[in-house]
């Protein structure tokens, strides 16, 4: 199987608007110190709260933002919750993947027409600042993608909420929005959820790696990556490929026990400052040995950045037809190897920093044989 990335001009119909990522919405054991980690770390400011206090006598929720991103942690009070049953199988990790939609009910209507099974009928929800509807549909593992409809809705976050501000002082770090999500599936099921974004959401097929492209010496990975026709939304799909050791893929699938979220990659303006800021809050990130910068400009072309920057703070660079990107990705942000995030700035390129596929997982092997799982 070769590499592609369409160039067709094609007229791409989503099955129905989609504005965005809304927010992403994570199930943890405890949510107040998993979002004063997040402050603390990675510089998101506290915005809305909902708990014992605003009526929720089951579950807590945290919710915080920094540009345009949005991260809900919901945890639970009692062990038999699904909620904390979420946690205690899969550990801190994404349940919700949530769209900015126009309309919530259509979204639901159409995409159950069109294949989805539906995780819960489209509800509305009010206060005095307006309504907010809600539908939700499942997608890979337990993950679900909730429809979010806010047009009508004028206050903080949505209803059930109340504004909270935290005691701390929050530096935002310079990210700005959620450039994709990379979604982990088990072997063979690649395909059958590429065809279901392309058949459920309309979305396009933008690019297909082989384990040709994604592999070292021990290991391998397959991914594809759709995306919505505005180009707001992109999911890659990874599996595993047969190698000589247990590749990232299956290390996530057995400590996740399911398909999941694997990495969240979010935007910056300028990375070398805002990892330089994570480093400094205390974000650990995965180390390429510094020959990797010998015959970094033979590679990749002029660039702006200094090589000596971009060497001191560990950032990978890649180029396509379109320009460059700038990108380095975190150790996991919890005990279990699963979830980790990447940060990424694009300078034209549109592509997901193929050239940077070798060193990138020969640094996640160091890691996984640390831990005695290579």
């Amino acid at each position: 199987m070769d590499t592609l990335t369409s160039k067709e001009k094609k007229t791409v119909r989503d099955t129905f608007p989609i504005n965005g990522t809304d927010f992403i919405e994570f199930y943890v054991g405890n949510a107040k110190q998993s979002a004063l980690f997040y402050q603390a770390a990675f510089g998101f400011k506290l915005v809305a709260y909902k708990g014992p206090e605003t009526g929720s006598k089951e579950t807590v929720s945290y919710v915080l933002e920094q540009g345009k991103i949005r991260l809900v942690l919901t945890s639970a009070y009692e062990p038999d919750h699904e909620i904390l049953k979420h946690v205690q199988l899969h550990g801190d990790g994404v349940k919700v993947l949530a769209l900015w939609v126009e309309d919530a009910r259509e979204a639901h209507e159409k995409a159950v027409e069109r294949g989805a099974k539906s995780a819960f009928e489209p509800y509305t929800m009010s206060d005095d600042n307006g309504e907010v509807v809600l539908s939700g549909i499942h997608t890979y593992g337990e993950t679900i993608h909730t429809f979010v409809e806010r047009k009508n809705y004028s206050g903080t976050f949505m209803p059930g909420f109340q504004p909270k501000e935290s005691l701390r002082k929050v530096e935002p770090v310079g990210l700005k929005y959620v450039d994709h999500c990379v979604g982990n599936v088990e072997l063979g099921d690649m395909n059958r959820w590429i065809k279901f974004y392309q058949e459920v959401l309309g979305f396009k097929l933008l690019i297909t790696f082989d384990d040709k492209d994604i592999s070292t010496k021990y290991t391998a990975l397959m991914s594809k990556v759709v995306s919505s026709g505005n180009g707001y939304i992109k999911f890659p799909i990874n599996e595993p490929a047969k190698g000589l050791k247990k590749s990232q893929i299956e290390e996530y699938l057995d400590f996740y026990k399911s398909a999941g979220v694997q990495h969240i990659a979010v935007s910056t303006d300028d990375i070398i400052k805002t990892v330089g800021q994570l480093r400094k809050n205390g974000v650990e990130f995965l180390y390429v040995p510094d020959n990797y910068y010998e015959d970094l400009l033979d590679r990749v072309g002029d660039i702006d950045e200094s090589i000596e920057d971009l060497k001191s703070q560990n950032i990978l660079v890649d180029r396509d037809d379109e320009g460059y990107l700038l990108q380095i990705f975190t150790k996991p942000v919890q005990d279990r190897p699963t979830l980790f995030y990447e940060i990424i700035q694009r300078k034209g390129a549109q592509s997901f920093g193929k050239g940077n596929f070798k060193a990138l997982f020969e640094a996640i092997e160091r890691e996984q044989e640390l831990r005695g799982t290579l």
